[in-house]
């Protein structure tokens, strides 16, 4: 079901349905895979530029507190002033923000898409360009003045010129007008008043209790940008979880001593598997493992802090970054209208590794490279049509769509492994023949 969302002006212009589809690209985040999936999960923060760099650790210690230590080496005597506690739940929010993620499309009904046919039976490929999005909004007249998360819901403050460009602008990004509502619109722009817009936030709302001891954070400068990771492989019982969070200023990090990967992303994966998203992500990230011999660095998300798509939680404030070392930020900046917040000048990257001294016996070597664009392991849900209208398209819709879950089995068992049987038995397709077309539809989702 298409989730209702309530405007401000409800009483006046009706309820407006929020179309999936619409929405941006990466479609509707519905979960995230923590780091909480894994066992003896370390976490590690470094925000770096010009040589001078800032290191926040976290751990997952179990344990009387008595007998935790940590031991890093680092390249210089520390004062005390360069050592400091971090803020776990800084910590906790880059995590959440970064991890790899589950998302949802929904298909439009084939005979009302005004699209050919072979993109109608492919709206993955409908990627809405950011530049493309405002530049649209500019022709239509129509101002995001702004845009703010408050409790369960994202907020958007509206501004138009006409009521026509508005009512385009909110079709065209899935709010469905009702009738009547071109008049009250207008009447309310000539009064240059704006619109605020509401949508519900499917982002989980994170426990921010504690479940690591608090971060330690150490601040130091020196040319070499890396990682020392063999000291913890000495009392070890086996390979170690590592997620190191990098902040820089120009661009992507990778490691230079050992093979930086990009997990699997955009793959369509099976419905089911929703609610076994953390099973799954396990099972995928092992395989990526042994398919690298184990010796791989892996990389999870790379992204420009200022935003996110879809959010697996909202992307850091300017003070949530500074407590995790990154330096260089501006201060937010008063004026006689209150605080004016700064363009975030901060590229995240969270890489992922699996570690023992057998297979790493050197510590990571870092760079930060210039390369800007975006990544995320994301992995993607796709609801099929459910109606009930004929058209030529509908009918090859129809005869396409166990194509398409024959797709997403085999994909399923080839990123976890996962038996291709059991994978069918779940997905209820097993026994169908594939020829059924409109029948088999029918069969499957009325099961």
């Amino acid at each position: 079901m298409r989730p209702v969302v309530i405007p401000v002006f409800m009483v006046l212009v009706g309820l407006l349905l929020w179309s999936p589809d619409a929405s941006a690209f990466c479609g509707f985040y519905v979960g995230k895979a923590d780091t909480q999936l894994f066992n003896k999960a370390s976490e590690v923060v470094i925000a770096r530029a010009a040589n001078k760099t800032v290191i926040t650790m976290a751990n997952d210690f179990q344990g009387d507190v008595k007998e935790f230590a940590m031991v890093v080496p680092v390249p210089t005597v520390l004062e005390k002033d360069q050592i400091h506690i971090g803020e776990a739940t800084a910590l906790k929010h880059l995590a959440d923000y970064s991890a790899p993620r589950l998302v949802e499309y929904f298909d439009e009904n084939p005979c009302r898409l005004a699209l050919p046919e072979s993109r109608a039976m492919d709206l993955m490929s409908k990627l809405a360009e950011a530049p493309a999005r405002l530049e649209r909004q500019r022709s239509l007249g129509v101002t995001v003045e702004a845009q703010y998360t408050v409790g369960e819901y994202d907020i958007l403050i509206l501004s138009a010129k006409e009521s026509h460009g508005l009512e385009t602008w909110l079709s065209e990004n899935g709010y469905k007008i009702p009738s009547g509502a071109a008049q009250v619109l207008r009447s309310y722009i000539k009064q240059n008043m704006k619109f605020f817009v509401a949508k519900v936030n499917l982002t989980e709302q994170s426990n921010l209790g504690f479940t690591h001891l608090r971060p330690l954070q150490i601040a130091f400068e020196s040319p070499k940008f890396m990682l020392p990771i063999r000291l913890g492989t000495v009392n070890a019982d086996g390979p170690q979880e590592l997620f190191i969070y990098t902040l820089t200023k120009q661009g992507r990090v990778e490691t230079t001593n050992y093979r930086t990967i990009r997990l699997p992303d955009a793959q369509e994966i099976p419905l089911y598997v929703k609610d076994a998203f953390g099973n799954f992500y396990k099972d995928m990230f092992s395989r990526q493992v042994k398919r690298e011999n184990e010796r791989g660095v892996f990389l999870e998300y790379a992204w420009d802090m200022n935003w996110c798509d879809p959010c697996a939680a909202n992307p850091l404030s300017a003070d949530e970054l500074r407590s995790l070392g990154v330096f260089w930020q501006e201060h937010a900046r008063r004026t006689g209208k209150g605080v004016m917040p700064q363009a975030q000048n901060v590229f995240l990257t969270r890489l992922h590794v699996r570690y023992d001294a057998a297979h790493f016996p050197e510590d990571l070597m870092f760079q930060e490279t210039s390369d800007r664009s975006n990544f995320q392991a994301r992995y993607i849900l796709r609801h099929p049509w459910m109606g009930t209208d004929d058209c030529p398209a509908a009918t090859a819709y129809r005869q396409q769509l166990r194509e398409r879950y024959e797709r997403q089995a085999q994909t399923l068992a080839n990123l976890t492994g996962w038996n291709i049987g059991e994978i069918r038995k779940q997905m209820k397709i097993a026994s169908l023949p594939a020829a059924e077309g409109k029948k088999w539809y029918q069969r499957l989702w009325e099961d």
